[in-house]
């Protein structure tokens, strides 16, 4: 539960956090009364901004007379003060245009989404392509590359394409290999994942499939190509960005959060925790559980389809992040997404 802060303690630190962001200098209390109309003397500001010190919402930084707020008092103006504006009809037409999802595959979708989610945040825009096992079986075809080795090219409903090489005891023609395709696809089409491995497991046990061969050859390859989990994608764009932000303008700064980024393992473990709710999802500076991340906060949110078909894309930035800008632009982003995920953008 947020701590109670009087309205003027509330006014002054909403102007102290978005002073903040736009300056990225430590705020005093001159330029509080000359910035903002609270009909306040500079000493009764001092007094105010002294309270929110104590309590840890503010911090003075280095011997500056200025105070910055501490993540504690971003947490609180994001919880409390921060009012998130709808888009407007016209803002939502042009967003939607700086997408050209047109013609194109499921792969270059996600690319394009991080592209233009960093171009319009000037952040690093984040997209985790949905999870392998919640996609929906549209086809799988079965290319022979030598003596027992077999390219599986699956396809997702929503065009997300899986390659992978399985290695077979026993040679089969590419005649063989398309008649198992085309009952493969007769058979799965439009199931889960989850669903094809129940299937298969449960066909595998019949007694009548030791009777007919391509049958029993169909369901061993399949279950070779598709039991296993396949590695999350995760698209990374904009990272650079970030080192133009004057939080990560050391060496020192600059190495530690190229590695954080770099680091594929600890986006997806982020973009994960961001799928346990709905909505946007902000995670500020140690709700990352990284110290490489204690600077920065990752605002998510989550795209579907109605098929169970679940992702995940968001912007990482400074924890001194604009955060009426991108909140909206996350949270519609995702919305479009999910439409392209149910056809409804051509």
């Amino acid at each position: 539960m947020a701590e109670h802060l009087t309205e003027r303690s509330q006014n002054i630190l909403e102007a102290i956090v978005e002073d903040y962001i736009a300056s990225a200098e430590p705020v005093g209390s001159r330029a509080i009364t000359r910035r903002h109309n609270f009909n306040l003397s500079p000493a009764s500001v001092r007094n105010v901004m002294s309270d929110l010190e104590d309590m840890g919402f503010l911090c003075s930084p280095h011997t500056s007379a200025g105070r910055i707020p501490t993540e504690k008092g971003f947490q609180y103006y994001i919880d409390t003060l921060l009012q998130v504006r709808n888009l407007s009809p016209k803002e939502k037409q042009k967003l939607q245009k700086s997408y050209r999802f047109q013609g194109m595959k499921m792969e270059d979708i996600m690319q394009e989404v991080g592209r233009v989610l960093s171009g319009l945040s000037k952040y690093t825009g984040l997209v985790m392509a949905p999870k392998f096992s919640s996609t929906v079986f549209r086809q799988i075809e079965f290319i022979r590359l030598s003596q027992g080795r077999i390219l599986v090219i699956y396809v997702s409903e929503t065009g997300l394409v899986q390659n992978k090489i399985i290695e077979v005891d026993h040679s089969l023609t590419a005649h063989q290999l398309e008649q198992i395709s085309n009952y493969l696809n007769a058979e799965l089409t439009g199931l889960s994942i989850q669903e094809v491995r129940a299937k298969l497991n449960n066909e595998l046990k019949e007694e009548r499939v030791l009777y007919d061969q391509m049958r029993k050859q169909a369901l061993s390859l399949s279950c070779a190509a598709l039991q296993d989990e396949v590695e999350d994608r995760v698209y990374v764009s904009g990272a650079s960005l970030m080192l133009e932000q004057p939080e990560f303008s050391t060496p020192q700064q600059m190495k530690r959060l190229m590695q954080a980024l770099e680091s594929k393992k600890l986006l997806i473990d982020l973009l994960d925790r961001s799928q346990a709710a709905d909505g946007v999802q902000i995670f500020i500076g140690s709700d990352s559980s990284h110290i490489d991340l204690e600077d920065c906060s990752l605002i998510t949110s989550n795209f579907s389809n109605k098929k169970g078909a679940i992702g995940s894309l968001g912007v990482i930035g400074p924890v001194r992040m604009d955060y009426s800008q991108v909140i909206p632009l996350v949270d519609f982003t995702a919305q479009l997404v999910s439409r392209v995920l149910e056809r409804e953008i051509e």
